[in-house]
């Protein structure tokens, strides 16, 4: 059921990228629900869940268009929001500017592909420029999760699951790093976005949080939360451990406020930047 939320919040953010997109136009209907669900192997439950979601959205866009109590209201939604329609609207612009601060750059990865994918097949228009910023923990450093959790083994056998947690931890890295960078380079390669820049950065830190900024725009930060879960490795065996699980991290989005320097929004946005931008620059070594 978990695999079929996360495709749901993928499948919402690809269908709205089409509407801005113009290849679903105002008064037409979308295609049917049985070839939606077939399009992204899904059933048509999660289908029906994602439309129902698009349709809500779209009734709270009208309402704020047309109610003018709503001026007096916050500008920023608060509460729980998805990383999917955050990437969408990054790429909505002409310049795309991310800046991620994130443990393995899985989630990132699942949503740039979305988005390459969409500029592919002509149903967003191109960027003109994207550059991409991450930071992710070292390999110098040794991850405090995950982490074997084993009620009776030797101290040796304890190690011995935790360096193998930690290599499959940083193989995930890399794949996914890599999986990101092939996406939005190969847009440059195939000559459909002239200007693209990936560039990854190690740093001696380890992630309590996920940090996704569009600078001077908007932002979501989440915490990640330990749990306890069992790991299915490549050679089908399991570990149970402490780990944090990317995938279902709570994310709250602020937006800055060009009216409200003060604003939590503005706040939030400006020490959250420079924060980055500190960390980025401090650990820009050769």
């Amino acid at each position: 059921m978990s695999e079929e939320r996360g495709k749901g919040a993928i499948i919402l953010a690809t269908l709205r990228s089409r509407i801005s997109g113009g290849n679903y136009r105002p008064g037409h209907h979308l295609p049917p629900q049985r070839a939606l669900a077939d399009e992204f192997e899904v059933s048509r439950d999660t289908i029906q869940r994602v439309l129902e979601e698009l349709k809500t959205r779209a009734v709270a866009r009208r309402f704020e268009r047309r109610s003018p109590s709503l001026t007096t209201q916050p500008k920023v939604p608060f509460g729980r929001v998805a990383l999917g329609p955050f990437v969408a609207r990054a790429f909505a612009q002409p310049v795309v500017e991310l800046d991620v601060f994130t443990f393995t750059s899985e989630s990132l990865d699942t949503h740039i592909r979305v988005q390459s994918e969409a500029i592919r097949d002509g149903q967003i228009p191109a960027p003109e420029r994207i550059r991409l910023r991450i930071l992710l923990p070292s390999d110098a450093i040794e991850l405090p999760y995950p982490r074997a959790r084993v009620a009776k083994a030797s101290a040796t056998e304890v190690t011995e699951r935790d360096r193998i947690l930690q290599a499959r931890t940083r193989e995930i890295m890399r794949r996914h790093t890599a999986s990101l960078r092939d996406a939005l380079r190969n847009l440059t390669t195939d000559g459909l976005v002239p200007d693209v820049e990936v560039l990854v950065r190690e740093v001696p830190l380890v992630p309590t949080h996920k940090l996704y900024l569009r600078r001077g725009v908007e932002g979501l930060i989440g915490p990640y939360k330990i749990v306890e879960r069992r790991i299915l490795m490549d050679d089908d065996t399991e570990i149970d451990a402490w780990d944090v699980l990317g995938l279902g991290a709570t994310l709250i989005r602020l937006a800055n406020d060009e009216g409200d320097p003060n604003a939590v929004g503005s706040v939030f946005m400006q020490s959250w930047q420079d924060w980055f931008d500190s960390c980025w620059h401090r650990y820009d070594l050769p």
